[in-house]
């Protein structure tokens, strides 16, 4: 079961960059639970969180598997990376673009951690039932 952070506790982010690859080749289950926490920020800012995949580590692909929405503020936010449709995906690691506007320093400040979690293969597939009956 892979619970890892792909990017520490308590890292300051002030320029866009890339987290280390994470393998996840080991998996049960190809669907993981990205918790993405902003702890602070200063104001006039922003954050873009994606996701890429590769199959040997070093060559990423070009799209990524998910992106995160713009933030702007301190949260939690959680979102869902499906692997299954991408097979050979072995490795992920995220890629972050920040943006800072207005008065102060130019440089953006953000103290993030991005930490994925394996979805247990019956949980999901309660999930997935639950989901159906509702239609």
């Amino acid at each position: 079961m892979i619970d890892a952070f792909l990017v520490p506790e308590k890292t300051v982010i002030t320029v866009k960059g890339d987290s280390a690859a994470l393998d996840v080749s080991s998996s049960a289950n190809r669907t993981f639970l990205l918790t993405f926490s902003i702890n602070g920020v200063v104001e006039q800012e922003s954050i873009e969180v994606s996701i890429f995949t590769s199959a040997d580590g070093t060559t990423w692909d070009a799209k990524p598997v998910v992106t995160l929405p713009q933030k702007f503020y301190v949260g939690d936010y959680p979102i869902l990376v499906d692997l299954t449709a991408t097979p050979d995906a072995r490795f992920v690691r995220a890629h972050w673009e920040v943006n800072r506007w207005g008065r102060g320093p130019n440089n953006a400040r953000f103290e993030v951690s991005m930490r994925l979690r394996e979805i247990p293969p019956d949980l999901l597939h309660e999930a997935r039932a639950e989901a159906l009956s509702l239609r």
